[in-house]
């Protein structure tokens, strides 16, 4: 595929949040953009806002005619678009070039220095760092988040085009299209196992991804996973490690140990060792790649996070309100642990979304554990996504199996006069569904009651 020859891009499902980066990516090139999607949201208001043509009812009739010229038009599509979508059947029968997602980025991340980032958890906030770490060291870099970069208020970062920063997705082993440079895995715990089976058919699709890289790549891992390459961690002994761990004013201050030196007096302004675990491998795969430890330590305390990563909505001496994406019980243990560091002598309050019943019923036991560490637990229902209700798999059966005794299963509706009632000082909303909808509503009735 010739992408220079192509002109249009449609884009099915383009309010997704690796979708939305790639039209935004053409946008930028400039080609003729539009697409499809189901429900309006900010992302797609913001591509709108842009010049890019969106509707919301699966219908060809609402398509422009020039896209609809199969020689110079590309059609991308998400797997969470439905085999039975009206618009990608025609785009199919009619000789069109149809193309995943993956598929795409593996094509623009060829001719490039790809830099990739794998693992179940941390893939979005690691990446962000690299991309900005890059970006803050004038290198020529394009990179591709799977969230929105509170420093760029974008999923998209451009600097140029010789260098990639990318999502090694592993869902539906996407990532296998990719042909990265320097690549890290920072995870392999279960999940998608409605895709893959098993934990064990997951582990050997990252191996497999590992076997991607180029001939001279190189492979960077979280110290203690099964797999051969570079190894990053804290406190031990990995050849990339933070040292002399300390915080001051609520942000990290490490020196960095590499396999030649000691780099000393890091800043990182994210709470939780999960997110200095992921600054590390990008500084890792920063000096990796040949850029200077002071560039890069400028450019690390100057990084904001990702919107919905342990994002701060209300943050006083007396009242805190948090707001993550965590959807895995590893992803809420992390939450905790950076929540429990910061405020150690707080009532916490989790509000917690499931999301999807396959990953509620795999891991409803490891949910259960994790969410009953908190002072308070209140359960929304679960949100079901691409999927379609199993019986049994509820959120007050998940409710009945956590062991702490403050817990209630609630209607969004009635979320923000149960908050009130609480005498929680830290107050999260956790999940990745539409619970992030609700956040606003949520800050601003308890802007006014704080």
């Amino acid at each position: 595929m010739n992408l220079n020859k192509i002109h249009n891009i449609y884009f099915i499902g383009i309010g997704g949040i690796g979708m939305s980066a790639l039209a935004r990516y053409f946008v930028a090139n400039g080609k003729q953009v539009s697409g499809y999607d189901k429900t309006a949201s900010e992302i797609t208001k913001s591509l709108q806002d842009s010049g890019v043509s969106i509707h919301f009812q699966d219908d060809i009739n609402h398509i422009n005619s020039r896209f609809l010229n199969s020689k110079n038009t590309l059609v991308v599509y998400t797997p969470a678009v439905p085999s039975s979508h009206s618009e990608l059947s025609y785009f199919k029968v009619n000789g069109f070039q149809v193309l995943k997602r993956s598929a795409v980025l593996g094509e623009i991340t060829k001719q490039t220095t790809c830099l990739a980032v794998a693992g179940t958890h941390g893939k979005t906030t690691t990446t962000s760092i690299l991309g900005h770490l890059l970006k803050e060291c004038n290198a020529p870099v394009t990179a591709f988040l799977g969230g929105i970069s509170e420093n760029y208020n974008s999923n998209l970062i451009i600097n140029g085009t010789e260098v990639t920063v990318v999502e090694a997705d592993e869902f539906d082993r996407s990532f296998l299209t990719l042909s990265p440079d320097l690549a890290c895995i920072t995870s392999m715990d279960a999940d998608h196992l409605d895709i893959y089976g098993d934990a064990a058919e997951l582990v050997k699709t990252f191996m497999d991804f590992s076997k991607c890289i180029k001939p001279n790549g190189k492979l960077f891992v979280r110290n203690g996973l099964p797999l051969e390459g570079i190894t990053y961690g804290i406190e031990d002994d990995s050849d990339y490690s933070a040292k002399n761990v300390k915080i001051e004013n609520g942000s990290y201050v490490f020196d960095v140990k590499t396999p030649n030196d000691v780099y000393k007096d890091f800043k990182f302004n994210l709470p939780g060792r999960h997110n200095l675990s992921n600054a590390v491998i990008a500084l890792a795969m920063a000096l990796e790649h040949g850029y200077p430890n002071l560039e890069l330590a400028k450019g690390l305390a100057s990084y904001k996070g990702v919107k919905r990563r342990f994002t701060y909505q209300i943050r006083t001496d007396d009242f805190v309100f948090i707001d993550d994406y965590a959807h895995h019980p590893e992803e809420i243990k992390a939450v905790y642990q950076a929540v429990k560091e910061m405020y150690p002598n707080k009532k916490v309050l989790a509000i917690f979304q499931p999301h999807l019943f396959t990953r509620t019923q795999d891991f409803a036991d490891d949910f259960a554990e994790s969410l009953s560490r908190f002072d308070e637990v209140v359960l929304l229902d679960i949100y079901p996504a691409r999927e379609l209700p199993i019986e049994g798999v509820t959120s007050k059966w998940l409710l009945d199996k956590i062991k702490n005794p403050n817990k209630k299963l609630v209607k969004k509706e009635e979320l923000i006069n149960e908050i009130k009632k609480s005498c929680a000082e830290v107050v999260l909303t956790i999940g990745a569904g539409d619970i992030g909808e609700e956040v606003k509503h949520i800050k601003e009735a308890l802007s006014i009651a704080n």
